[in-house]
């Protein structure tokens, strides 16, 4: 490959957000290139999605929809916001998935959509694809991605940073322009060479940053990339300590922190001790086990310190058939049964993870961020949508929603005056003689982890995020500065990138100083 790119719009990011824009730029008549750090662009956040998506429930309305997000978001939501997501998502659902991509939403004996409810939602509205609702999503964009002629995917590629004028142009002169995007380096990681992309427009869909915490339901690549460059390159960040901690991850000490959905508690299993006693109505008597997250993830939190015990329970056989549990969860089933849980039969022992980032880059109502032509949608924006705390299965409706009203901005402003700085841009040069010690960053990873369960975790005080601060910045140093004499490698960057975003949302959580919604200060 050259070491030079150009395309109308370069999409970092490989998941539903990204995949719907691309599809729809494309079918435009635009060129796009998808940028994904795996070498399989399935993997993503929104492959991982179990629950499912918001769709429409009998009797439903676009009012009641916005009355369980806003009660969710504990008052904090962008009104506008949730209005467009409420309005526009079931239509886009229909549309996109069910009848152009063709996703295989479960349907009842008689062949309606099997609707599911979960935790905070008045009423069931949720279609999902048995247990693995985004893996079916993402499968088929995925296929629509790969066979379009308009996209390019760039797999195993690594988005290293932003390009702006301001930043990067040897015409110091462009300094005083308004900050803008004009495309971005990407690191390949096969041969390790850094290509210069050129795009008229610039779409951030990275996902989540769940990787900064030791428990964590979201894949390796959940590092925060997409919004740790927005921050270096200027880009204003809101509501970053908004962290939603998912109250039922599996818990074993040889098995991943895989997510246990919600859906399961929808159907009807309850929270219990390992004597098979439930908890959650004494700390929410109207919703016991469909209450929020935030209240579920501080309950089963607040149970363990209290009876000094490492996990609580989950209890799917005295409350759910067996033949539905196999019918619903066949992928829970399966993945428990590894480490010799039957969730037909057996107790399920669970504790809380991070799982979703409800801030990110702040974009208006069609996707824009502060610096002009770059984007942002999906778990790395920030809309508003989720205000202090999400409620179940918008995530992937937001990131369809937003992903599809970038596109239809970009298509009606196709051009970038900025792009007349590319000939100013230099190529890449990796001033770092020395090779990359992955002992060095895996330490260091893990260090950041530990700082960010322990002090900017379920629950913070001024104490521990006084720590957190003085600890983090301190890294922060060393971290740039091995970074400038290492040569650039995909974990390098992924590190500078954590302990930025570590920083990020340790300050956030400083400066509110009001429990609201998933950020408590105990």
């Amino acid at each position: 490959m050259a070491d030079h790119l150009e395309t109308d719009v370069l999409i970092l990011g490989s998941g539903i957000a990204g995949c719907t824009a691309a599809l729809a730029l494309a079918d435009a008549g635009l060129g796009v290139t998808v940028v994904t750090r795996s070498e399989d662009p399935h993997e993503s956040n929104t492959y991982y999605a179990q629950g499912g998506i918001i769709y429409q429930g009998e009797d439903d309305s676009t009012a009641l929809l916005t009355e369980d997000i806003m009660r969710a978001g504990a008052g904090h939501c962008h009104a506008e916001a949730v209005a467009i997501l409420a309005e526009e998502g079931p239509a886009l659902v229909r549309r996109i998935l069910m009848k152009k991509l063709g996703v295989p939403f479960d349907r009842t004996q008689n062949g309606r959509l099997s609707l599911a409810r979960e935790g905070g939602h008045a009423i069931p509205r949720i279609v999902h694809a048995a247990d693995a609702t985004g893996r079916a999503i993402q499968v088929a964009l995925i296929r629509a991605v790969g066979t379009h002629p308009n996209i390019r995917i760039l797999s195993g590629h690594t988005a290293v940073d932003l390009l702006t004028p301001s930043h990067h142009s040897r015409n110091r002169l462009a300094v005083y322009e308004p900050l803008a995007c004009i495309g971005a380096y990407l690191l390949d990681q096969n041969d390790g060479r850094v290509v210069t992309c050129m795009a008229k427009k610039t779409l951030l869909a990275t996902g989540g940053l769940g990787q900064l915490f030791l428990r964590t339901t979201n894949p390796p690549g959940a590092r925060g990339d997409g919004i740790a460059m927005a921050n270096r390159a200027g880009a204003r960040i809101i509501n970053a300590e908004y962290i939603q901690f998912h109250p039922t991850t599996f818990y074993h000490s040889r098995a991943p922190h895989m997510l246990i959905s919600e859906a399961v508690r929808g159907e009807g299993a309850r929270l219990v001790h390992a004597d098979g006693r439930p908890f959650m109505q004494d700390y929410a008597p109207e919703w016991k086990d469909l209450a929020p997250r935030d209240i579920v993830a501080r309950s089963i939190h607040e149970e363990m310190l209290h009876h000094d015990i490492p996990n609580v329970y989950l209890d799917l056989a005295s409350y759910i058939p067996a033949n539905r549990i196999k019918a619903h969860f066949p992928n829970i089933l399966q993945s428990c049964r590894q480490y010799g849980i039957d969730i037909t039969r057996d107790l399920v022992p669970v504790v809380p993870a991070a799982h979703y980032f409800c801030g990110g880059i702040w974009v208006d109502l069609w996707g824009r961020s502060t610096i002009r032509h770059l984007y942002a949608a999906g778990e790395n924006a920030c809309t508003g949508v989720h205000g202090a705390n999400r409620l179940a299965s918008t995530s992937l409706l937001e990131g369809l929603v937003w992903g599809s009203r970038t596109a239809r901005h970009m298509r009606h402003h196709r051009e970038n005056p900025h792009l007349s700085h590319a000939g100013d841009i230099p190529p890449w040069c990796d001033e770092g003689p020395e090779p990359a010690d992955p002992a060095l960053i895996s330490q260091d990873m893990t260090y950041i982890r530990h700082i960010m369960w322990n002090y900017v975790g379920l629950v913070r005080n001024p104490q521990r995020l006084k720590r957190a601060i003085r600890e983090l910045r301190s890294l922060e140093v060393e971290i740039e500065h091995f970074y400038r004499v290492t040569r650039v490698t995909d974990s390098l960057v992924g590190l500078r990138n954590l302990v930025r975003n570590a920083i990020i949302i340790t300050f956030a959580a400083w400066e509110n100083k009001r429990n609201t919604g998933c950020h408590f200060r105990g």
